[in-house]
């Protein structure tokens, strides 16, 4: 490898042979109208397809004449549970992408800029720079019709030589994404790819790179036959939820959320099904109601904002214990606020927010993975329960890319036909003693007393009711299926040591990057844990157990710490246990937790001068490895 110290191009002295690498981060920085988005989406599949790990991490402007932006990616042959803190890689592809992240970029990584708007910093020798004719390049190759369009495949192609990735496989790729246009638009494409690849072969070979596969103790690992699926929360989630069973929805579009709308639109008819846009966000709950009062638990969803425009239709969902699916797509509030930013702040607005009292169950997946499984999760409950679900996701998993093994479909697909069968005669949709099961319409009533299903309180049979005793009877029978749901639901995940000086809490999808952070607190010589909760409302019944066995609880979540110095979790959990250990690690600044950013605030809590001796130091990364 070059020199951190070496010229503009990286001409200085050929390495005797190419390096191997298990794990890299890239970072690509310019415009969102210069497809910084699908460079890193082809890297991603590519990846997945290559029996790689992949998590990745993009930022986009939210105003519609776009602005910066960054697409990071980390692919690696073993476990990536983050996007990762700095970049080994920087492609920047104007100034301002270069003064505003060459901070992300750890010192010996590299530095490839476009040399065509590029003037990086000559007095900075942290760094390889590598001076790339990205614009002009791409010109020269596609002609000048095309200006500079095509400079993310250029860019790709660029990459695939230093890294020496699969090129029939990228290819392929590209064929798959332009396919459906016209075959011009895909030959430019290709000739802008094999113009990235071949500039300029003879110095690329200092900066050539082989992936090495590698187990978990470091040594050569044999490669794998799984069968892997590369995908974004947004669509893990779809497919999640047709696996679960739902075959009708309605929604209204908004960001983050509107991706999961499309994908069901066009898919739920070919399975039987049906998605419909509505006019409004209330219009779609109802909707949505209308289909599960049928028998066919549906689906809707939003962004914060429009949760809130769901919430009186949530509160005849709860009184008529109408089994439905909400999915949330958090991002940065209130209003308006951030919304291509990602934040964790409507945990809060998910349980609690609807007058009265208004028990429901939230459910938050912790990577893309479990997008696709608490989707199927979010169905069984729904139905057993007769309850509404709300699926807490956020911005970040929404477009996050990651590969996994590919679900078991056969065993996991729900057969979503109703039950129209004859009830008997003393059938009672509302039992004291009993969770809610309804009568679909069309199914018969053997005593031909048929329910009502009403938002005002009632009786067994639905009928409206003002009874103070019904009414305290009936608020119990909700309150306890919620009892009876936490004691069946297993033990969150707890890695680590099972006792010690800190356990570090996490939601969501602030799992990763705990995960990584405990293995840095462990190293620094402290005993920890980290216990993950994914069934957030109702809480499992024993966590208080785990919680006593640690001098210090911290809750690491997206959102502000508020008036009393907590997030929003960590309020829940104290109020819940009233344990004063139980402390917070927060922030609203619209990007994922930092690996260190999590380490820092757990040293700052417990006062660890070996672990605050680790704070801010590099991740160990493979490129400087030999």
């Amino acid at each position: 490898m070059v020199s951190p110290n070496s010229p503009e191009t990286p001409g200085g002295a050929a390495p005797a042979s190419a390096r191997s690498i298990n794990d890299v981060v890239i970072r690509l920085a310019g415009n969102s109208q210069d497809g910084i988005q699908s460079i890193g989406g082809f890297l991603a599949r590519l990846a997945g397809r290559s029996d790689q790990d992949v998590m990745t991490y993009m930022t986009i402007p939210s105003t519609i004449s776009g602005g910066p932006s960054i697409f990071q990616v980390r692919m690696g042959t073993g476990d990536i549970l983050s996007a990762g803190d700095r970049a080994d890689m920087l492609v920047a592809f104007y100034q301002h992408s270069y003064e505003a992240h060459i901070g992300s970029l750890r010192p010996g990584g590299v530095l490839i800029y476009d040399s065509d708007h590029v003037k990086p910093n000559a007095e900075d020798n942290r760094f390889t720079n590598v001076a790339a004719p990205i614009t002009t390049g791409t010109v020269e190759a596609v002609g000048g019709t095309s200006k500079d369009k095509g400079k993310n495949i250029y860019v790709l192609g660029l990459l695939a030589r230093i890294f020496d990735l699969e090129v029939p496989k990228l290819a392929a790729l590209i064929k798959e994404r332009f396919g459906g246009k016209n075959e011009d638009i895909v030959r430019n494409a290709m000739l802008a790819f094999d113009a990235g690849y071949a500039w300029p072969q003879n110095n690329l070979r200092d900066l050539f790179y082989r992936f090495e596969a590698v187990d978990q103790n470091g040594l050569a690992a044999a490669p794998s036959t799984r069968p892997q699926v590369t995908l974004d929360g947004n669509t893990a989630l779809a497919y999640g939820l047709i696996a679960g069973g739902v075959r009708h929805g309605a929604g209204y579009p908004i960001t983050p959320w509107s991706s999961i709308m499309e994908i069901l639109r066009s898919e739920l008819p070919k399975y039987g099904g049906m998605f419909l846009q509505c006019e409004d966000e209330i219009a779609a709950v109802s909707t949505a109601l209308g289909f599960s009062y049928t028998g066919q638990l549906a689906i809707t969803g939003s962004a914060g904002p429009g949760l809130s425009l769901k919430m009186e239709a949530l509160g005849w969902a709860t009184m008529a214990e109408m089994p439905i699916i909400v999915v949330n797509v958090q991002r940065g509030g209130p209003s308006t606020g951030m919304p291509t930013n990602v934040e964790q702040s409507d945990l809060m607005q998910a349980i609690y927010g609807s007058h009265g009292d208004t028990p429901r169950v939230v459910l938050a997946p912790k990577n893309v993975e479990d997008c696709f499984y608490i989707a199927i999760e979010a169905a069984r409950i729904a139905r057993a329960y007769s309850t509404p679900v709300i699926i807490l996701s956020d911005q970040g998993l929404s477009s996050r890319i990651e590969a996994f093994d590919e679900p078991d479909l056969p065993n996991l697909m729900v057969d979503p036909k109703p039950d129209l069968s004859e009830r008997p005669a003393d059938f009672k949709p509302y039992p004291l003693n009993a969770v809610t099961q309804h009568a679909p319409a069309g199914s018969r009533v053997a005593s031909g007393k048929y329910p009502v299903v009403t938002g005002l309180e009632h009786d067994e049979l639905g009928h409206p009711t003002g009874s103070p005793k019904l009414h305290a009877q009936m608020n119990a029978k909700r309150r306890e299926k919620f009892k009876g749901l936490a004691a069946s639901l297993p033990a969150p995940e707890l890695t680590g040591d099972s006792a010690g000086e800190v356990l570090l809490v996490t939601w969501g999808s602030n799992w990763g990057p705990a995960r990584e952070a405990l293995a840095r607190i462990r190293h620094a010589g402290i005993k920890a844990g980290h216990l993950h909760v994914r069934h957030v409302h109702p809480l499992p019944n024993g966590l208080e157990e785990t919680f006593a066995r640690f001098h210090k609880v911290v809750v690491a979540e997206l959102n502000d710490e508020g008036l009393y110095g907590f997030g929003q979790f960590a309020m829940m959990l104290r109020a819940r246990y009233a344990m004063p250990h139980i402390v917070s690690v927060t922030k609203t600044d619209g990007l994922t937790f930092k690996v260190s950013e999590i380490v820092a605030g757990v040293a700052q809590h417990i006062e660890s001068t070996a672990l605050e001796a680790t704070v801010g130091t590099a991740r160990s990364s493979a490129l400087a490895r030999s």
